[in-house]
This record gives structure tokens, sequence and C-alpha cells, in this order.
């Protein structure tokens, strides 16, 4: 792939930075590359540049390094990243009306409906909104896939073909408030491979109901595509849709339900305690019965629900709450599981348990597992062997240790 002169370097950045955070250069200088040091925007240019940087986690030296221009030059969500409206603009209804124009649809119209569904019901399962599908009347929001290049479309705001924005949303209002376009030049998919239809639809379904951007790239609120997307809300996603709706009322498992399994199980004290979405089954000898309570009870909203794994260290006086690649502890958390020691493959942990007697912990990643070797602030670890052939070992501590 050739390079792109720095004439185009400059204005590509010049437009993107213009588009997602407000850079407004001057009107005879517009067309002048951002590398020109002799620019007397280049300062204001440069502000611009470590903000775009510190949105997505690089370095703000307001450098376009290769690095930055890699980041700008990914398929995202066509709205600013810097126009925080949380709280002020939002539907004043729970019931939502949403219609799907019939052309340039990207599958048959039953699929293409699916998809749209199933984005639409990731916000509704977690908050109090209701979603009704009109077929031929005026809705609250209005979807369509439009051809990109130099039509607007209506809105003024066109899409630039492939690889660039893929779709944009408008805030919850009047006429085309809360309206989704996707570019219909873009090459969708209903899976994980490719751009994915459901995965930008729920994010342009967030912006429909009034959230902004979010720079964790766990959020599916993060403005650029993940290319290894996952349709599920992060924490904070379900957070700020609740702040806005309101949170469902908690369905409480039944613990007599053949088919019920649990997130996480663990020892904590003297109790054994069973942990499933937001509740948690706590065993101890003085209870006559196993009592069931709310996570948030006991841990209030520094626990999030649906928990992956959890494990107490009486030595160090602390307890780990695993939630997908993230970990959990008093301040300074949310952080990736790489910074205890694991190396970067390592997206997630399926289970954690702790042998008291002898004092280590050991992980376990699919077929692996892992042993933590010291216990600081943060442990680290290294790999002892495949989960296979060290289960005969495990089960003779764990036999003398639990």
């Amino acid at each position: 792939m050739l390079k792109m002169s720095q004439n185009l370097v400059g204005e590509f950045a010049l437009e993107y930075l213009h588009h997602f955070y407000g850079y407004q250069p001057k009107p005879d200088r517009r067309k002048r590359a951002a590398a020109s040091r002799d620019d007397s925007n280049q300062t204001g240019f440069c502000d611009k540049v470590k903000k775009m940087q510190r949105f997505f986690g690089l370095s703000p030296d307001g450098k376009l390094s290769e690095e930055t221009l890699t980041v700008m030059k990914k398929p995202r969500c066509g709205l600013s990243d810097v126009e925080p409206h949380e709280g002020a603009v939002r539907w004043r209804k729970r019931t939502i009306s949403y219609r799907i124009a019939g052309e340039n649809l990207p599958f048959p119209a039953s699929r293409t409906h699916k998809a749209i569904r199933r984005a639409l019901k990731l916000w509704s399962s977690v908050s109090l909104i209701k979603f009704r599908r009109r077929a031929a009347k005026e809705a609250d929001v209005g979807i369509a896939f439009v051809s990109g290049g130099e039509l607007y479309h209506g809105d003024g705001f066109p899409f630039s073909g492939k690889g660039g924005a893929l779709a944009h949303a408008f805030l919850p209002g009047l006429g085309i408030g809360g309206d989704v376009h996707f570019d219909s030049e873009e090459e969708w998919t209903l899976n994980s491979t490719g751009i994915s239809l459901p995965v930008v639809a729920a994010h342009e379904f967030g912006h429909a109901l009034g959230l902004s951007h979010s720079p964790d790239p766990g959020s599916i609120m993060y403005p650029a595509y993940n290319f290894a997307p996952s349709l599920e809300l992060s924490f904070d996603d379900v957070k700020r849709i609740q702040h806005l709706y309101g949170e469902p009322p908690p369905k409480t498992p039944d613990k007599c339900d053949p088919d019920l399994s649990f997130d996480a199980v663990t020892e904590l004290q003297q109790e054994v305690v069973f942990f499933k979405d937001r509740f948690m089954w706590r065993k101890h000898p003085s209870f006559v019965e196993t009592r069931i309570t709310l996570i948030s009870s006991l841990w209030s909203d520094s626990v999030p629900s649906h928990l992956d794994a959890v494990y107490e260290n009486v030595e160090k006086n602390f307890i780990l709450f695993f939630k997908v690649q993230q970990l959990m502890l008093q301040e300074g958390f949310p952080r990736n599981i790489s910074d205890l020691g694991f190396p970067s493959r390592i997206k997630s942990v399926d289970a954690a348990l702790h042998f008291r007697r002898d004092r280590y912990t050991v992980f376990f990643t699919g077929r692996e597992c892992w042993r933590s070797v010291t216990f600081s602030h943060f442990p680290s670890f290294s790999l002892i062997w495949l989960f296979v052939s060290c289960w005969d070992k495990f089960r003779r501590d764990l036999k003398f240790n639990l």
C-alpha cells in the first residue's frame, strides 16, 4: 500500500480533527499541510491532536505519529468525540418507536430486522426502555441505509465510502432527532467477522438514546470499530443507560432450577459464596439455610454483576473480582488483567482458586492454568503446564486444602 504524502496526511488529519474534535483552521489555510511549522494554527492543531490522543489512550505528544494516524484511519462512528451531553438530552418516555426504511438493505428484510432487534434488545434488557416497531407511520427512531459518496442524504453529513465513518445517529428529539443512518456501501456482516451490523447498530442506538462516546475500548460506545467485537455492554454502558432511563427490578434466580449455573464460587472467611448475575447465595455454618441477597447489599456499586471469577487472599486481606477482561478493586480500577502479569493473549480468567495452606493461587484460562509466584501489591505469574496434564496434582492439593 502506498504511503500518503505529507500534504495528504496533513489534509486527512485536518479533516479528522475538524469533524471529530472541533478543530477550526482559518479558511484561507484550510488546505495547508498540518505539518507546516510556521502556520499560526499549529498550536491549536497540536492541542487537538493531544486531545484525540488522550481519548484513545495514546501518548499525548501532539505529533502525527504512525500510531496516531493508524487510529485516525480506523472505521468509526461519524459523531464527534468532544460533545458530552449525558443526561441533557434523552427521550421523555419509556416506549420508543422505530422504523426501518426498505431501501438499500444489506440483507433480506427478515435478517436485517432481526439484527436491528438484537441491537435494540441489548439496551432494553438492562433498562426500562421498550421498543415498538412501526411499519408505515413516522417513528421516533428512523433507521436507513443510505448511499455515501457525495450524497448528503438530507442531513448534511455525507459518508465517504468504505473505511471511513460507518454510521451516525442523532440525539433524541423531533424531526431527525433519534434517527440512525448506515453507509449502504459498507460490506456489512451479521457476525463477529468484518464489520458487524448488530455491533455498529447497538453503538448508534446508544447515541439515539442520548449517550455520548466513551474512551473505554471495552465499551459499546467506543467510537472506533473494534475488529474483534462482541455484542455486549460494559459495566459503564449499563450504568450510563440506567442513569437516563432507570434500572429494571432484579429477577431472582430460582435455586431449585435444574438448569441453574453460577458465575463464580469462592470461600470468604467462614462462608461459601455463590455468585449469579447480580445475586449471591451465602452458605454459613450458623445459617439454617443458604441465603440469597444482592451483591450490592455487601459491596455497594463497587462490584459489578455477572462476574467471571472471585477469590479472597487471606494473607494479604483483599478480594479479587474478575469481570470479563477487567479487575475490580477498591480504587484505581478497573484495570486490565495484564497488569497482574498475564501475557496480552490472555483475555479472560475462567476461574481462580487460592490454596491457603501453601499460600499460592491458581488461575484457569481455557486449557491452561497459571500459578502465582509472589504476592506484592500485584502478584506476578508464570505458566506451569497445560491444565489437562496437571489436573492429577491439583486434585491431590484440592483434597488437602479445601
